[in-house]
């Protein structure tokens, strides 16, 4: 567990480094102002890398399978769809569908749970 939290934390490292080149690369009229905060792309990467991560986590009960199943897809569907709207479409539809999509697969998730949740009751 503990390796797993350093790892997560390198990576978290590297994304806050990669976002404080760009920004100096854009103080020093290296990059534009749009090309830095497509920097943002990568954001939706990691959390596809997570998702994929997910459901392989060891958990107690068949329902806290099922969740890390749908939320490990959730997350890697949205994670994709955050980073290709930001590395591609113009920014403005970037913020709206990228953004919402990532806002979707939360709410998906929490849904799940909630539904889950209430068949499981009313199966006992």
């Amino acid at each position: 567990m503990k390796k797993e939290i350093l790892v997560a934390l390198a990576w978290a490292g590297v994304m806050i480094g990669v976002a404080l080149l760009a920004s100096l690369a854009r103080s020093r009229g290296y990059i534009d102002q749009e090309t830095t905060l497509r920097v943002v792309a990568m954001n939706g990467i990691m959390a596809a890398y997570y998702g994929n991560l997910a459901p392989k986590k060891i958990v107690p009960g068949v329902y806290g399978r099922q969740i890390n199943r749908f939320a490990g897809w959730m997350m890697v569907v949205t994670g994709l769809i955050y980073a290709g709207f930001w590395a591609f479409a113009p920014l403005d539809m970037a913020m709206i569908f990228g953004t919402g999509a990532m806002a979707a697969g939360v709410l998906l998730t929490v849904v799940y749970c909630v539904w889950l949740r209430t068949q499981s009751r009313a199966s006992a």
